[in-house]
């Protein structure tokens, strides 16, 4: 039987699912058109955007141009990047930093007054714009959700969260979403016109992730769950240099020290990545990621070591990682700061066209939780803030160009159960052992095995299986694509093929998915 609905909430325009940097660049490009956007907390305190440290990409520097950004776009995304899509979103990346100057962004400035450039891995120039160095994604979230805030078409609601899609006749018509805890908890209904995601990654579904708790995949479930199709979901990017300090999540050690000059150096005082790619530190973050990895599993400790190249600058250039090293006794300026891979970045999602819309009508995705083919199988740094920002303008444009304002009849079913469980410790687990940098057939089966174990014991809970959904459709994924490329690495299948295809796949398919892989590796 399903759970009674305590109350409907209906919009006359859209309904925006998350508060960070895509959620709230879309409502603000809807404007005048009416947008409800529902916040788990605090619009521009919380969440991966407020977190990012590393700055945005994009061709605003003298001698640089579109054309350079797409192509070390396309080289960083290992040969699964949509060039349509990359090329859009570079040509309109300056655009959309001019917006964000507009609205007020206090970003870094050189002696002349002009934007300030960093480098960053894989960037053949500098072309990352900051925020007090490593301040990028806090002060962008203060920014737009100042101005949200303040934007009469905008209602932002604090303290909600999704739990399920309400579908009619296979179109998206609004969310369930639970309000409270406990035996004091509210099951609500919103519906809207157009719904819009924006709900961010996946990473604190493994134990090591430099991403917020929240970010645990929901959105991508919830899509999924309603027969979205999801593509390229086995792409998670590890972060090279989180600061291993024993916290959950690890806090970050942005790129940017190392576009500074900062170098990776082991216990035996050896500079290591200078052996493994031309690029040494500064090569993409797969590869950087990996070659710290082995280190530390052949036994070594791995430490950045930014004395050098930053020393007495750090706390003004670097605020915010010299206050994570300082609250653990670490001071950078004048120690080594110790290091290791964690989650950090969803290259897959919900599968969108160029103007963010999904195979699900009405359900349109912006930021981390979409796919839209700009990273392929391994993200360009800085180039995630940027993709929100596109794509939350263009989702924008094309909600109002297709979508009247009013509200829907009728009243879809309401989940079962609606509690909000946190990631189970068992599945953080497996995700970090089996699914994680280095993945091979035997490890992602026994990861299929323990989701398989935690759906049975689900108790049909939506927010339980939306995580779980998840988790799933990355492993299959895992499984199913017999080789390694960027951020996927299976051992027992160490080459590239010479030509990749991206993955799009439902939940539906999993299954069949998971057979076909295993046939495959048994045959």
């Amino acid at each position: 039987m399903n759970r009674a609905i305590d109350n409907v909430i209906e919009t006359d325009g859209a309904l925006i699912l998350g508060a960070g940097i895509a959620g709230l660049f879309t409502a603000l490009k809807l404007a005048p058109f009416p947008a409800l956007v529902l916040a788990s907390s605090r619009p521009g305190t919380s969440g991966s955007s407020a977190w990012a440290q590393g700055g945005i990409a994009a061709a605003v520097g003298e001698g640089d141009d579109w054309l350079s950004h797409a192509a070390d776009t396309i080289a960083a995304g290992a040969g699964l990047c949509d060039p349509k899509i990359v090329n859009l979103v570079a040509r309109e990346a300056p655009d959309r930093i001019a917006d964000l100057v507009a609205m007020g962004t206090p970003f870094d400035r050189d002696a002349s007054g002009a934007l300030a450039l960093g480098r960053e891995a894989a960037h053949s120039r500098a072309r990352i714009v900051h925020v007090t160095g490593d301040r990028a994604g806090a002060e962008i979230s203060r920014t737009l959700a100042a101005r949200a805030l303040a934007t009469p078409s905008i209602k932002i609601l604090e303290g909600f969260h999704a739990v399920e899609l309400a579908m009619e006749d296979g179109r998206a018509v609004g969310l369930f979403a639970r309000q409270g805890t406990g035996a004091d908890a509210r099951l609500v209904m919103f519906k809207a016109r157009a719904v819009i995601f924006a709900t961010g990654g996946l990473g604190a579904l493994y134990a090591v992730t430099t991403n917020p708790l929240e970010a645990r995949g929901e959105g991508l479930g919830m899509a999924a769950r309603a027969g979205a199709l999801i593509a390229d979901p086995e792409f998670v990017q590890f972060h090279p240099t989180a600061i291993a300090i024993g916290r959950d999540p690890a806090p970050l050690a942005t790129e940017a020290l190392r576009g500074e000059g900062a170098v990776l150096i082991n216990d035996k005082g050896e500079r290591f990545m200078t052996a493994l790619h031309s690029d040494a530190e500064l090569a993409p973050r797969d590869v950087v990621a990996r070659g710290i990895h082995r280190q530390i599993a052949g036994g070594h400790r791995v430490v950045l070591d930014c004395r050098a190249a930053i020393g007495a600058h750090f706390a003004n250039h670097f605020p915010t990682v010299h206050a994570a090293c300082m609250s653990a006794g670490i001071d950078p300026a004048v120690q080594p700061i110790p290091v290791a891979p964690a989650a950090h970045y969803h290259m897959g999602g919900i599968a969108s066209d160029a103007e963010g819309r999904t195979s699900l009508p009405g359900l349109w995705v912006a930021g981390e939780c979409a796919a839209t083919g700009l990273h392929g199988a391994n993200r360009l740094a800085s180039n995630s803030l940027l993709e929100g920002l596109v794509f939350g303008a263009r989702v924008a444009e094309d909600v109002k160009a297709t979508i009247s304002s009013g509200t829907n009849r009728g009243l879809p079913p309401a989940p079962i159960a609606f509690a909000l469980p946190a990631p189970p410790h068992v599945l953080r687990a497996a995700m970090n052992r089996h699914v994680g940098l280095e993945r091979n057939a035997e490890g992602l089966g026994e990861a299929l095995a323990t989701i398989a174990r935690l759906e049975q014991a689900s108790g049909g809970e939506p927010a339980l299986l939306n995580m779980l959904a998840t988790a799933r459709l990355v492993t299959a994924a895992a499984l199913a694509r017999r080789e390694s490329r960027g951020g996927h690495w299976r051992s027992d299948f160490p080459l590239t093929q010479k030509s990749g295809a991206r993955t799009f796949v439902t939940l539906a398919d999993v299954g069949r998915v998971e057979d076909f892989a295993q046939r495959r590796v048994h045959s």
